[in-house]
């Protein structure tokens, strides 16, 4: 009888054992699994109400004629979570007389370069009066301006990107002459991380203010990405609408120094496509201190297809005129077979005056042909006195020397 007793007891104490053991695994388990970085490619940060198009039926957070919810929101006691949301007025976005730039803390930190050229470039309400007594043709172009920040977690080895908002959008629904806008974005060329934010209803000015993180991007490979954001509008019935895109290669932006707040016009869609002479990115850098300038031909796209060939033979001629006068010429290899040439070649000029008013640089796309004259395909020039993004481009590198920076450029007939 005392056998089966002893068993019996330590069994007993065996189970307890058992049972206590597997519970301190799991709270260990569990306290490591919190303190660890989070395995999934980006954390997307959204502030105010989710409103996707499968929950496009909600309209207690955005409806326009529920204005007893909205009496009754205000009456509410304010809380820290939604702040925000509470600032936003019935179509989710926030007033214009105070705008979010100049509130958010985030925004302080910004380096001014970015913040004046938001002053600059920023659409106000005399500009909006202005643009709605256009004719229709111009309005059709006037595709608005969308507002972004990047960051660079160097701890976390994470590459941020806050959508914040888009201004001055076109109606494309014609009975409410309004939009449903969200935004999806893309970071190419591999296409690996796509993500898009919710959907504001009946907005031109939406305001989204989210925040996605990509983890296990290296800093070093920053340089080689191009953010693509398309602007799209909901359509519950049929296929979304296109309003446009903005395209943003971060070759030659610095992100180490914190966040940058930045905008950029939204185009068209493939308007680089249709414009017939393709397209070229540039890089320039002024050096103050050693009155050198360093310019870097990066790549081309979209060039026109040989008449014989069906390919051309793309390769760059640098000039680099003083006064209208050419006083250097450089040239990069020629890339055989391509429309999408990537080039990637440096050249160093020696500027003969102080400054860069008197100086320009034309850029020559040519089709090598060792059985005739080389064709023109593209051309253009960057100087003070240059029209559209060559003017802008030379303003930005004599405002801020010592900096690299690049730009896409639309090339013209040769």
């Amino acid at each position: 009888d005392e056998i089966p007793t002893v068993v019996g007891i330590f069994s007993a104490f065996g189970l307890v054992f058992s049972v206590s053991l597997f519970a301190w695994i799991c709270c260990q388990r569990k306290s490591s699994k919190s303190n660890k970085t989070p395995p999934y490619k980006f954390v997307h940060v959204l502030k105010g109400v989710d409103i996707y198009p499968e929950n496009l039926n909600s309209k207690k957070k955005f409806g326009a004629d529920d204005k007893n919810e909205a009496k009754n929101k205000s009456a509410m006691p304010k809380s820290s979570l939604h702040l925000d949301l509470e600032k936003r007025d019935l179509n989710g976005n926030f007033p214009k007389t105070t705008p979010k730039t100049q509130s958010s803390p985030d925004l302080e930190n910004s380096s001014p370069k970015h913040f004046a050229e938001r002053k600059k470039d920023s659409v106000s309400p005399d500009s909006l009066k202005s643009i709605t007594s256009l004719s229709s043709e111009d309005k059709q172009d006037k595709l608005g301006t969308l507002f972004f920040s990047l960051e660079y977690n160097f701890e976390k080895k994470a590459f941020v990107v806050n959508i914040k908002e888009a201004r001055g959008l076109p109606a494309m629904d014609e009975q409410s002459m309004t939009s449903d806008p969200y935004i999806k974005m893309t970071i190419l060329p591999e296409k690996k991380h796509k993500v898009k934010t919710r959907v504001l209803r009946k907005t031109l000015d939406p305001a989204f203010d989210e925040t996605f993180t990509f983890y296990g991007i290296p800093y070093s490979q920053i340089q080689d990405l191009t953010l693509h954001f398309m602007i799209l509008s909901f359509d519950r019935f049929s296929r979304d609408d296109v309003i446009g895109e903005v395209l943003i290669p971060l070759a030659g932006i610095e992100l180490s120094e914190g966040r940058l707040l930045m905008d950029r016009e939204i185009i068209k869609r493939n308007v680089r496509k249709s414009s017939g002479r393709g397209e070229l990115l540039i890089s320039l850098c002024y050096q103050s201190t050693t009155n050198t300038l360093t310019v870097v031909v990066l790549k081309a796209r979209h060039l026109p297809k040989s008449d014989v060939s069906g390919l051309s033979d793309p390769y760059v001629k640098v000039n680099l005129y003083h006064d209208k006068k050419r006083i250097s010429k450089k040239k990069t290899h020629v890339k055989k077979c391509t429309p999408n040439a990537v080039f990637n070649e440096l050249f160093v000029f020696d500027i003969p005056c102080e400054g860069l008013d008197d100086i320009s640089i034309e850029f020559l796309v040519l089709d090598s042909d060792r059985g005739s004259r080389n064709e023109v395909i593209g051309r253009l020039t960057l100087g003070s006195s240059a029209e559209g993004t060559g003017g802008e481009h030379w303003k930005e590198i004599c405002e801020y020397p010592r900096r690299q920076i690049a730009k896409w450029h639309m090339l013209c007939d040769g």
